[in-house]
């Protein structure tokens, strides 16, 4: 999930650091090249990955595709997603609660276990749950629910890696500003969008970027199945 948004800004921070950067999206053509253009500005090589994560068989081929291109796998981010609002519970679709589910937590797996041979010790996995796992909109219930699973995952992975020496974290963003809060909100909500926080105002995704940098590195070697939050100062349970 690198098109724009959270996984843009972390692909340009890695980018920064020396990564070589797999830019993965759905269909989302031209804001994944304006990805692309700034990992190539950065110095460092990418791969245009379109095509749907939900599907086993793309994630693998995926997976597959890194190695073969660049030759190894040290970092994965799980960050793709997908939300709609629904204000009653009888207007929830099991076809809209399995495309959630295929988007934000069936691809985790699929990525994540294809992605397993290939890493080293001192490699990483790092999910984007959210605060919505801790404290979930009614309106966002679909949503809200996969990203209590990615919670899970996270923590339950790291426990069984750890003795491979990989390390299995997750961020946890608050309101972010990013395309999929207009495209899943209506204008009134959208004006209001982060005055929840008490910081008073929706984060940047550039806010989030050096968290999974931090995840990512050398510095980060004694965290794992730790979720870090950045909520503009908003409490959790």
């Amino acid at each position: 999930g690198a098109d724009s948004g959270i996984g843009r800004a972390v692909a340009l921070a890695y980018a920064r650091e020396g990564a070589d950067i797999v830019v993965s999206y759905l269909d989302e053509q031209e804001d994944a090249q304006v990805t692309c253009d700034i990992v190539a500005e950065a110095g460092r090589r990418f791969i245009d990955a379109p095509g749907d994560i939900g599907d086993e068989r793309h994630s693998r081929k995926l997976v597959e595709r890194t190695v073969d291109e660049l030759g190894r796998l040290d970092i994965l981010v799980n960050n793709a997603a997908h939300q709609d609002r629904f204000e009653r519970f009888e207007d929830i679709s099991s076809a809209e609660w399995h495309r959630t589910f295929d988007a934000n937590i069936h691809a985790m797996f699929y990525l994540s276990q294809a992605a397993y041979p290939h890493l080293r010790p001192g490699s990483s996995i790092i999910n984007t749950t959210s605060v919505q796992a801790y404290s979930p909109s009614a309106n966002l219930l679909a949503y809200a629910t996969t990203k209590g699973a990615v919670l899970t995952f996270t923590k339950g992975l790291s426990q069984l890696l750890i003795d491979d020496g990989i390390r299995v974290n997750a961020v946890a963003p608050g309101p972010i500003w990013t395309p999929i809060i207009p495209a899943s909100t209506d204008a009134e909500q959208t004006a209001q969008f982060g005055g929840q926080a008490p910081l008073k105002r929706p984060g940047q995704p550039r806010e989030l970027a050096p968290v999974y940098v931090l995840l990512a590195s050398d510095e980060a070697s004694y965290i794992t199945g730790t979720v870090y939050t950045v909520a503009g100062g908003m409490p959790l349970p």
